[in-house]
């Protein structure tokens, strides 16, 4: 993961926002949030916080404590700079922890209520992912939720390398490239593109990731993309996706 590290490392600054910005601000959080649903007195794991820009927001419905993780420490110093009053050392619920969620031995301990991974699983393997999912199952509290976002799997192959969001798959096939690492681009409003990265996996693959790691019910599943509530705040940022499936949220349940 150490490319993806330095990655981040070196372009955290890129990232940091107090408002939407990124394409995916107004394309896939907004919905996280509305899945997640009411954060008061909950214990919240936020995986692949970032920068903590939905940490801040569920912060913000009054839960009990939101623990961030993120692999990037430049990007875990950033998240503890813009807390501010929702910082855990000015008394507030947020709490942020460098660790490498690859890492069988850095998954978080204990139990929680919530948990969220924005774009966390298109950076690591099927693997490393199923250890996951069998973590967040083992501590999530009766009644707890997990909802977890991911590039939508068949982007990659309708979109050419072009602003707002691409995913680029080179010689890659949907069906044979599962695990392997696509490079691609996210566009802010302002004109800034950020590099990310996603290991591709099929539908299938998810759904036989939550069959292995012993989730009984089957998820809720949103796909996402551009709206009519897109279009009127900025129609030329919006229009080049219309029709595109950008994202894919699952929602599970316990």
């Amino acid at each position: 993961m150490s490319g993806t590290r330095d990655l981040y490392d070196a372009s955290a600054g890129k990232w940091s926002r107090q408002e939407q910005l990124l394409l995916s601000d107004f394309t896939a959080r907004p919905r996280v949030l509305q899945a997640v649903g009411d954060v008061s007195g909950r214990h919240v794991w936020d995986l692949g916080c970032g920068e903590g820009f939905v940490g801040r927001q569920l912060a913000q419905g009054n839960p009990d404590r939101v623990d961030g993780f993120d692999l990037s420490t430049e990007m875990v110093h950033l998240a503890r700079q813009q807390a501010g009053s929702l910082a855990a050392e000015a008394g507030g619920p947020l709490h942020y922890l460098a660790a490498d969620l690859s890492d069988a031995a850095q998954l978080p301990s204990g139990s929680c209520d919530i948990a969220v991974a924005v774009f966390l699983f298109n950076y690591l393997t099927i693997e490393a992912m199923e250890r996951i999912l069998s973590r967040v199952r083992e501590a999530l509290q009766p009644g707890g939720i997990f909802v977890f976002t991911v590039p939508h799997p068949s982007l990659a192959f309708l979109r050419r390398a072009e602003p707002p969001f691409y995913i680029e798959p080179d010689q890659h096939t949907y069906l044979g490239g599962s695990d392997a690492m696509f490079k691609g681009k996210i566009w802010r409003r302002d004109g800034v593109s950020n590099e990310i990265r996603s290991v591709h996996k099929t539908l299938a693959d998810y759904f036989q990731a939550l069959r292995n790691t012993g989730w009984e019910r089957l998820p809720e599943l949103e796909e996402l993309g551009v709206t009519d509530d897109h279009l009127a705040v900025d129609p030329e940022f919006f229009s080049p996706l219309i029709g595109i499936p950008l994202h894919i949220l699952f929602r599970l349940s316990v």
